[in-house]
């Protein structure tokens, strides 16, 4: 009974740095108003998703004692919804607006509450990376802990690189390649949760 805490760990930061509600408005953000004035939204959306890991943690380890078919199938529907999610990420565009004042960490901490593709990855590890029975506090702070160091880490780069990003990318040939390949290494981190990352 335990957490497979690398292989989350690695599933974890190709979902945190791979584009979503959240990256997309860290880089608009950075792009907008620079990284310094950035830096509020950037704690609040980093600790938002504390308030959806715990309550989801709880409850899903208290299912799952009850009812282990539940896991499984949160396990292959969350898979289901982020490949569904890759896709629309392919044919994403970069965009650059942004509101007039700079947001902040009150902003910023409703972000992932309110952004489906952070709980279908919080559901996707709790269902693939933890064995049933175990001890459920323990599942959610490995959990919580791993992917508040990927946020702390990814977070802040894509808040900096966003102006430059923008630049550089936005309304040229590069920017459909550069959406396709982030597209398809979260295709490629949800099979190895289906077919490895619960074995590692």
């Amino acid at each position: 009974m335990s957490v497979a805490a690398g292989a989350f760990l690695v599933f974890a930061a190709s979902q945190v740095g791979t584009p979503g509600p959240a990256n997309m408005a860290l880089m608009a953000t950075g792009a907008r108003f620079g990284f310094k004035a950035a830096l509020p939204f950037v704690a609040g959306v980093a600790l938002g998703k504390q308030l959806i890991i715990w309550p989801i943690g709880f409850g899903l380890m208290g299912l799952a004692m009850s009812f282990p078919w539940l896991f499984l199938a949160l396990k292959y529907i969350s898979a289901a919804y982020i490949i569904w999610l890759a896709w629309k990420v392919a044919n994403l565009r970069l965009n650059t607006k942004a509101e007039a004042k700079a947001p902040g960490f009150a902003a910023g901490l409703i972000v992932h509450p309110l952004n489906p593709k952070a709980w279908a990855m919080i559901v996707g590890g709790f269902t693939a990376f933890v064995e049933p029975g175990t001890p459920t506090l323990e599942a959610t702070a490995v959990i919580a802990a791993c992917l508040l160091a990927c946020q702390l880490v990814l977070h802040p780069i894509w808040t900096f690189a966003g102006h430059k990003i923008a630049q550089t990318v936005a309304g040229t040939p590069a920017e459909t390649y550069l959406m396709w390949t982030l597209a398809a290494l979260t295709v490629a981190s949800v099979l190895f949760v289906l077919f490895a990352g619960a074995r590692i």
